[in-house]
């Protein structure tokens, strides 16, 4: 599979983790619990194999700035949180942050 392949599991499976612990209550709701494991879990060894020919640098960023406009995104579709415009400034930020070091990773 193709690293970017790899990264995009990673993000995917630590947004379900993610998602999991808004919906864990706590810890007290151990079938997303379960999910919250599986998902890290699977996430943490995409991430390693994406770092094989990836950048660490552009591997976490884009891991954890792509995740977290993700969840933004999806807990105020899922969950009614509150999205307003420094909400989505912060998102655009992230976004150009990960596009800079993505083109930096890739110059070297």
């Amino acid at each position: 599979m193709h690293p970017v392949a790899w990264l995009a599991l990673a993000i995917g499976s630590e947004v379900v983790g993610t998602l999991s612990l808004r919906l864990s209550d706590g810890f007290r709701n151990v079938g997303w619990v379960a999910l919250i494991i599986a998902g890290y879990g699977i996430s943490f060894y995409a991430m390693s194999i994406a770092l094989r020919t990836i950048p660490l640098g552009v591997v976490y960023a884009v891991w954890s700035g792509v995740g977290t406009a993700i969840v933004v995104v999806l807990g105020w579709v899922l969950f009614k949180e509150a999205l307003d415009a420094v909400k989505l400034a912060g998102i655009g930020l992230i976004v150009i942050g990960v596009a800079m070091l993505n083109g930096a990773g890739s110059s070297h």
